[in-house]
């Protein structure tokens, strides 16, 4: 049973940082890609940035420059380091990792920047 639990959302001014935390278990860490989505209220749900088990990383247009994912496989456990919020970034922030049928999700952390 794979598991991911996010951790480390929270309520943050603007220009300020958050380190996003995912830990996975059941075995699936070292063999997968990794993702961080996110949904803001009342809008779809978008791919924020990726890790592949070669470190292949690639983030969205609206967060590059400012977020960072990376992922430490001893700790089973993937990142997303954000810097420089905005108002903009206020969303639940969700880990995922792809899986056929359905994907593994975690239940998500809420991310509030204050204007």
């Amino acid at each position: 049973q794979v598991r991911l639990v996010e951790s480390g959302g929270g309520l943050v001014q603007i220009g300020g940082s958050l380190r996003l935390s995912c830990a996975a278990s059941g075995r699936i860490f070292k063999i997968n890609a990794m993702k961080w989505y996110r949904q803001a209220p009342g809008k779809a749900i978008e791919l924020v940035a990726s890790i592949t088990r070669d470190d292949t990383i690639e983030y969205a247009d609206s967060v590059k420059g400012r977020f960072t994912i990376f992922r430490d496989n001893a700790r089973e456990t993937v990142y997303l380091q954000m810097n420089s919020l905005s108002p903009e970034d206020t969303a639940v922030y969700y880990c995922n990792t792809p899986n056929w049928p359905n994907d593994y999700w975690g239940q998500g952390t809420q991310v509030t920047v204050s204007s």
